[in-house]
């Protein structure tokens, strides 16, 4: 198998509990998987971008000791890295506030190349930014060209409501290049107002990605493919965070496909204990980092559960 390439905003958390902080970790919703996988022992990238400072030096050395390839970071002086408060409710739930101060000149750095065996991992606002656009369109056409499996998380959040009609465009940009989109019940919420799985995918995924994979929180997910569905329950756990839930998921699932050798002329016909196995990978990264104030896999479960999966 090839490389796992992410691209996505790079952001530091700093997490709020009954009013005081409880923890500061790099974060950012593709950032997140990308530690995950790193941490896994996975040949792993990240295109992002951060300032050069210290919450820069401090997220750059925290990629590199996960495994991470940051020689696709782009780290800029005319600015500062982003910060975010993240406040978490009773049920470990977030919501955030973002302080950011990019240069114009954006994603400054070489992308890497990328092709058949590889997989692109990709989601959130910053693949949509039409600042960013420039240049993260082409590397995903690229990707897509060149074979690549493109995995698509929409992770539309509210606080992007009011551009939903601007952004709707490239978000089907978007699900045309992926091989398989990832969306949750808010995410639906948000864009179209809906959080019927099957009905979003005949009508909103399904004309676009044939592959999709919907959460809905606490509740099951649901995978959709041309062959069928399937159900899979969450696993229970004590939970002290839910940042890192889906992003974790993703990570498990992009993990599942590595180890399974799936290339992206085969995704469309991988039989269905196939899919299972590569579920079950997803729901025990997701489950694992809901029990950490970190927002990913810690390298003591990471190394025990690679033991346990040889």
């Amino acid at each position: 198998m090839g490389k796992i390439v992410g691209i996505g905003e790079t952001v530091y958390d700093i997490l709020f509990k009954n009013g005081s902080p409880v923890g500061g970790v790099p974060g950012g919703s593709v950032y997140n998987s990308i530690i995950s996988i790193g941490r896994m022992g996975l040949p792993a990238s990240f295109i992002s971008e951060v300032g050069n400072d210290k919450l820069g030096e401090i997220i750059v050395a925290h990629l590199r000791d996960s495994g991470v390839d940051t020689s696709a970071l782009c780290c800029f002086s005319d600015g500062k890295s982003p910060l975010s408060l993240a406040f978490l409710d009773e049920h470990g739930d977030a919501d955030y506030i973002f302080y950011k101060d990019y240069p114009a000149n954006r994603l400054a750095v070489e992308f890497p190349q990328v092709g058949r065996g590889d997989i692109v991992l990709c989601g959130s606002y910053f693949v949509l930014n039409p600042v960013l656009r420039s240049k993260v369109k082409p590397f995903l056409r690229q990707a897509y060209e060149q074979g690549a499996i493109i995995y698509y998380d929409i992770n539309f959040r509210k606080n992007h409501v009011d551009e939903r009609e601007q952004l709707l465009p490239t978000i089907i940009e978007n699900m045309e290049y992926a091989t398989i989109v990832r969306g949750s019940a808010d995410d639906f919420r948000y864009l179209f107002g809906s959080t019927d799985g099957t009905d979003i995918y005949m009508s909103r995924i399904a004309p676009h990605c044939k592959n999709f994979i919907f959460t809905s929180g606490g509740g099951p997910v649901t995978l959709f493919t041309p062959q069928f569905t399937a159900q899979y329950a969450v696993k229970e756990v004590e939970v002290r965070s839910t940042v890192g839930a889906g992003d974790n998921f993703n990570a498990g699932v992009v993990y599942g496909l590595w180890r399974s050798s799936v290339v992206r002329d085969n995704v469309a016909v991988l039989p269905r204990a196939t899919w299972d196995s590569i579920m079950e990978y997803g729901l025990a990264f997701s489950a694992h980092a809901c029990t950490l104030y970190d927002n990913y896999i810690d390298k003591a479960w990471a190394a025990q559960f690679g033991a346990g999966s040889q």
